[in-house]
């Protein structure tokens, strides 16, 4: 769950990078979003996302790099926002910093909380589409469906899946998820 904290104040990437360890929040547009601990069940999804994906670029020996949240990925030059994606998927590896990434990931996938998906489905959303992300997923547990954005060169392309469904990533020629097979 993530939640708009009360603020007077606009907050920058220093105030992200200055937040005690034990607190979880993103920043976003210079208001931070408070994050609670994940559920079992998206911490499932997510390790078994990211060991798909990290195999899939290690057996091809590709250029790109997949971080599992917390990861801090600053989308732009704007100081204003730094969000912490569940998987980021990066290819340009220019864009990677000691703090994280800098510049829109290739891919990105956020797994839903159910007391706010509406921040993964509005807020982000178009946080990733305005940055330039390419693909972008949202997986939601509690639904059992996946949601696939396109977002490259101005065409926006969203398709609808269940949890029974084998998934292309567009970012890759030969790379299907098979939600069915992730023993949920």
């Amino acid at each position: 769950m993530s939640q708009a904290l009360a603020q007077t104040t606009l907050y920058t990437e220093e105030d992200y990078h200055n937040l005690p360890e034990n607190v979880r929040a993103e920043l976003i547009n210079g208001q931070f979003y408070a994050m609670s601990a994940p559920s079992r069940i998206h911490q499932e999804i997510l390790g078994t996302l990211y060991r798909i994906i990290a195999n899939h670029i290690v057996s091809k020996k590709g250029p790109c790099k997949v971080y599992p949240a917390p990861f801090a990925v600053k989308l732009s030059e704007d100081v204003k926002t730094v969000v912490e994606p569940d998987i980021s998927v990066i290819c340009d590896r220019d864009k990677l910093t000691d703090r994280g990434c800098t510049g829109a990931p290739d891919w990105i996938i956020e797994i839903t909380s159910p007391s706010n998906p509406a921040h993964d489905h509005v807020l982000k959303l178009h946080l990733y589409m305005d940055a330039g992300v390419r693909e972008y997923w949202i997986v939601d547990p509690t639904q059992k469906m996946v949601y696939v954005y396109h977002l490259v060169m101005e065409e926006f392309k969203m398709t609808a899946h269940t949890f029974q469904d084998k998934i292309k990533a567009g970012i890759y020629d030969d790379l299907w998820i098979d939600f069915s097979g992730l023993d949920l």
